[in-house]
């Protein structure tokens, strides 16, 4: 300036001077003109509230002005294509992400809200008390936050015999009984099942057998003696005979006792006999013998002419009857030999051993005495129901031998 005043004539440079001046002043003047069109904006950022004079036309281009980039899941209080006004309030939350982890599984969310309970809310998100959670509802939200949540479920507990459920989120079943205050020691008597090392599952029954060991029991029982049989040719086929009694043993049984949840229960865990039994030795007998009817039948009926002949009192008798020996006096089995042919007798009138012939009976032998005397005889049936029928009558008896 100062060598172009030089070089320019004195009415030229005064010329100069006042272009430059009125160029200065309507620089200014547009200045002042562009402060005073300014709108004056209130623009609050995450809480941080500042005043902002701007030109800018639109919301979106004001914060491109102030440099601001508003994301997806942000919140803006006015659109981005809004006019600007003078006195106008914009409000900037700007979307923090929050991930959670629900029993191992992730999923990203992005608020605008303060606190972690607001967020849950705001996404119907709820949590039982029994439910494991890595926050408190009232911490306030930052960028970037991680919240773990571990569902509850229940588990049943049958400890000895009487059940109940608890609420848990999954642990070890040792674990589980000590935050349950469920007392149990492996090395005790008590079974559990499953194992204490196993995982707690939603699908886990946990069974508590309650053992105490009491004194073993100790019981005595009688050892029944069998019987042993030896044939013995000197009695008389049909016949026995007692050589030894029989005597019974004792065996010794001991049971482990315990109480099995509140119930006694016995095993048994070792047998011993602490006294044989002796057996029962019966003779049975070998020899054959002819019976009384067989000899009967072989007399000869030509004799019956020497017989002496009675009239005589019949009644009938046998052996299969309750208390009978189904011996006769002379030896005679008649339970072994049910169709024998034998009549009781009074020995004074007949002798025993004496064949006989009795009217309506036939051929016998006298080989038995009666409970009567004179002319009466008694003759062997079968049954009673054969001696019912007999009855009692008088008979012609001839007495051969």
């Amino acid at each position: 300036m100062e060598i172009i005043s030089k070089l320019l004539p004195a009415s030229k440079k005064k010329l100069v001077i006042s272009s430059i001046g009125v160029l200065a002043l309507v620089v200014f003047s547009s200045f002042l003109l562009f402060e005073a069109t300014k709108a004056e904006v209130d623009l609050t950022e995450d809480g941080e509230k500042r005043t902002v004079r701007t030109n800018a036309n639109t919301v979106e281009e004001l914060l491109d002005d102030e440099g601001i980039v508003v994301g997806k899941h942000d919140a803006l209080s006015v659109g981005p294509d809004a006019q600007i006004e003078d006195g106008m309030k914009i409000n900037l939350k700007h979307a923090k992400q929050v991930t959670v982890a629900i029993d191992g599984e992730k999923q990203e969310y992005y608020t605008t809200l303060g606190t972690i309970g607001e967020f849950l809310e705001e996404n119907d998100l709820s949590f039982s008390k029994h439910d494991d959670k890595s926050f408190a509802l009232e911490e306030t939200i930052k960028d970037g936050l991680n919240l773990t949540v571990n569902k509850a479920f229940q588990v049943t507990v049958n400890d000895g015999g009487s059940e109940q459920k608890y609420w848990t989120t999954g642990s070890t079943i040792e674990e589980f009984l000590q935050e349950q205050d469920i007392t149990y020691k492996e090395d005790s008597d008590d079974k559990i099942k499953p194992a204490i090392d196993k995982n707690v599952t939603e699908d886990t029954t946990i069974t508590i057998t309650r053992i105490e060991k009491l004194p073993n029991l100790v019981v005595e029982e009688k050892v029944p003696f069998e019987t042993e049989t030896k044939k013995d040719n000197t009695l008389v086929k049909g016949d026995e005979k007692v050589i030894e009694a029989g005597k019974e043993g004792v065996r010794e049984k001991t049971y482990e006792v315990v109480k099995r949840n509140g119930e006694k229960v016995k095993e048994l865990i070792d047998t011993k006999v602490t006294k044989e039994s002796e057996n029962k030795i019966v003779a049975i007998g070998t020899k054959e013998q002819k019976t009384e009817s067989a000899v009967i039948e072989t007399v000869s009926r030509s004799n019956d002419d020497n017989a002496k002949e009675l009239y005589m009192t019949a009644t009938a008798f046998t052996a299969d009857c309750s208390g009978c020996s189904g011996h006769t006096s002379t030896g005679t089995n008649l339970k072994a030999n049910p169709n024998a042919k034998v009549v009781a007798v009074d020995p004074s009138v007949i002798p025993l051993g004496s064949k006989v012939w009795v009217e309506g009976y036939g051929y016998a032998i006298a080989a038995d005495t009666g409970g009567f005397s004179g002319n009466h005889i008694d003759v062997h049936v079968p049954s009673k129901a054969d001696a019912n029928r007999f009855g009692r009558k008088k008979v012609k008896v001839k007495i051969i031998n």
